[in-house]
């Protein structure tokens, strides 16, 4: 597999309805932030972008960039880790939640697949069939995903208005 693929994770939210960010929540020994990023690693992505927001994070073996529209909702921090990523020459990233524990590498894994065999320039993780996170975004989508990213549905509209892409 190429190893130009990119991660992020969007890990920006207050988690008030969780009682607090949820990047810093302890799951089998590590935070979810750093879960998430070292499923990323593991998974070939390089480099690793983690977009902070509500509070400040310091995540070994990732890029962290802070987004200061992160009360608006995961599009603003989607749009904050692609552009960091701009100076890159990662031609795709996979994009992944910090609150998410239960993924495994192999989910990264077949998304990079998936995009190497080019059969669409955006990969999508399925449970039994539905749609889910993480997602694999090619970089020639990225400036029209950012776009259209908004409030808490991040790619979701581009991949509405683009099935044929998916």
């Amino acid at each position: 597999m190429p190893a130009d693929v990119a991660g992020l994770v969007l890990a920006a939210g207050s988690g008030s309805r969780y009682g607090g960010p949820k990047a810093l929540v302890e799951y089998e020994g590590s935070r979810l932030v750093d879960r998430a990023r070292a499923l990323l690693s593991a998974g070939g992505c390089a480099p690793v972008v983690v977009v902070s927001g509500a509070v400040t994070l310091t995540v070994p073996g990732a890029i962290v960039v802070h987004n200061p529209d992160w009360a608006t909702g995961m599009g603003s921090s989607l749009r904050a880790g692609l552009r960091a990523l701009s100076w890159s020459s990662a031609q795709a990233v996979v994009v992944a939640l910090v609150d998410q524990p239960w993924v495994g590498v192999e989910a990264v894994r077949r998304l990079r697949a998936a995009w190497s065999s080019g059969a669409a320039p955006v990969a999508v993780a399925t449970y039994a069939g539905v749609r889910g996170n993480p997602v694999l975004l090619a970089r020639s989508v990225w400036p029209e995903v950012a776009e259209l990213a908004d409030g808490d549905v991040g790619a979701r509209p581009f991949m509405t208005a683009h099935p044929d892409m998916v």
